[in-house]
């Protein structure tokens, strides 16, 4: 089974808190407060989401952490990418690929093509997207043929 952890679910909790709440800045324990998510779980993820550049710290009595973009702009792809690292479904699909069996596997580079359609599907969902009162699910096509160019 392919899932996401709890750190990434955690995450978009977090920035559509942080987009919702029209305040320029949030301190870790309010996010916390108004989550209901531990302050360690919080801090950690807030980290991440700096170094990945989709917030940015402000220090002092009054910072704390602003969007780096509006909801529109900031992908699902970017928050996981932050949170578990570069999406790949599988090792060969893997920038840093280590795989033992490439010498002799006839499937890579269709796994490659299958993470770059997933890939594009996360980049095509913003948290804007993820705030949005459900909808009925619209399907999302990328065409296989475009992956190659």
């Amino acid at each position: 089974m392919l899932r996401l952890g709890k750190m990434t679910d955690y995450a978009t909790v977090i920035l559509s808190f942080m987009a919702n709440n029209k305040a320029p800045v949030h301190a870790a324990l309010e996010i916390s407060k108004a989550t209901g998510i531990a302050l360690p779980s919080v801090s950690k993820i807030l980290k991440s989401l700096v170094k990945a550049k989709v917030l940015s710290s402000i220090r002092g009595a009054k910072g704390g952490y602003s969007l780096t973009a509006a909801p529109e702009k900031i992908t699902v792809a970017s928050v996981i990418t932050a949170l578990e690292g570069p999406i790949a479904l599988t090792e060969c699909s893997s920038s840093d690929s280590q795989c033992d069996q490439v010498s002799a596997c006839t499937i890579g580079n269709n796994w490659r093509v299958v993470n770059q359609s997933v890939q594009k599907a996360l980049e095509a969902v913003t948290l804007a997207d993820m705030m949005s009162p459900v909808q009925a699910p619209q399907e999302i096509t990328v065409p296989v043929a475009s992956l190659y160019h």
